[in-house]
């Protein structure tokens, strides 16, 4: 089956809202430059750091930079001038999602990320290739689970040293100690959601479990989070904070929906990892709640019997796409998509005292979250 044409599919190009500020450019300078610091730091160690460093420095030169755009345009909007701090908070927040990319892909087993090897593969490939002794897969899951906990402490350097004013720190400390703890929090509730029998569960139960553990596992720190860090920083009227926190949940929401089709139905060329990757790690998604509740008994089992199996070839995962449009699945979260970008939007209009150029820019970004092929 060929997937249907997705609503962002127009061929046309349109600048990116990131680019403004030359946001991309700085922030990646800002990395770099962070990485470079560090590895500096670490030579003393002896070379081998390399293969801790490498991998994350790989990682880094790629992905939307959607947290970061949404931390500096909080800063933004609550009123404040451009500020390299605020450039340094927003790389703050690559790292952070270098560190959940890290550790997600160990616990998914996933092979790829953004079109490269995972980075426990990478040092599994690496171990195998000089021919060490010990397992090659232990020592790539200890050498991610490292790196991905010197991401987190690269943050929290960041965060602490960007520059910005210390009451605006202290502001948006709070916001950024919520961000660390429920994200970890929220990926424990996916093992569990992940690990509990569904079949016993009524339709309505099921979608919203789905839709709990994305709050808690994305929705949070890919947009809300960040947001409020910067608005917070930026000393954003408390009204403003709640009606920012709106827009970031309802568009957060909708951008993993959107991850969530993508995993199923996206280009592998473009996404960077194997279409029905999903599939076969056997994520409770609410793209596979939705087609439980429209499946009859027999297209329930097949659905039960297909997600999880890591054998499953092409001619099941086109089959099983067919099974997500056929009951009505791919159309009920695309609606879910559609009315989380609305709720955004509708809560934008309510932060009365958001600058007019930053609200230009999180406008714009609610089309770029949701309707995106990457």
């Amino acid at each position: 089956m060929t997937p249907p044409p997705l609503p962002f599919a127009t061929g046309e190009h349109v600048p990116h809202p990131l680019d403004r500020a030359d946001l991309r450019t700085r922030v990646q300078t800002r990395l770099d430059a962070e990485l470079d610091r560090w590895e500096s730091e670490l030579a003393e160690i002896g070379p081998d750091v390399a293969d801790l460093i490498d991998p994350v420095r790989s990682l880094l030169q790629g992905g939307k930079r959607l947290r970061a755009g949404f931390a500096y345009w909080g800063w933004r909007a609550a009123g404040q001038q451009d500020h390299e701090g605020a450039i340094s908070l927003a790389a703050a927040m690559e790292f952070f999602q270098a560190a959940a990319l890290i550790h997600d892909d160990v616990m998914d087993d996933s092979e790829t990320r953004r079109g490269r090897p995972a980075m426990h593969r990478s040092l599994a490939d690496a171990h195998e290739d000089r021919r060490w002794n010990g397992d090659a897969g232990r020592f790539g899951t200890a050498g991610a689970i490292l790196a991905g906990n010197l991401c987190l402490g690269w943050c929290d350097d960041l965060f602490t040293d960007s520059g910005l004013p210390a009451p605006a720190l202290a502001a948006a400390r709070p916001t950024f100690e919520k961000m660390r703890g429920q994200l970890m929090a929220g990926q424990f509730l996916d093992i569990v959601t992940s690990m509990r029998p569904w079949h016993q569960l009524e339709d309505a139960e099921r979608i919203e479990r789905s839709r709990h553990v994305i709050r808690y596992k994305s929705a949070q720190y890919s947009v809300e989070h960040p947001l409020l860090i910067g608005a917070t920083a930026g000393g954003a009227s408390r009204a403003d904070q709640q009606a920012l926190s709106r827009y970031g949940l309802a568009l957060g929401e909708a951008f993993q929906l959107r991850d969530d089709v993508l995993g199923v139905f996206g280009d592998p060329d473009t996404t960077g990892k194997p279409a029905g990757d999903d599939l076969r790690e056997g994520k409770r998604t609410v793209l596979i709640a939705r087609a439980l509740a429209g499946a009859d008994t027999a297209t329930a089992a097949r659905v039960e019997a297909w997600l999880g199996s890591p054998d499953l070839g092409e001619a099941e995962v086109e089959s099983f796409r067919a099974l997500l449009v056929d009951t009505g699945a791919l159309d009920g979260v695309e609606a879910d998509i559609t009315h989380g970008a609305e709720a955004a939007r509708a809560a934008l209009a309510e932060a009365g005292g958001v600058a007019e150029s930053a609200r230009e820019v999180l406008s714009d970004l609610i089309d770029t979250t949701t309707a995106r092929s990457t």
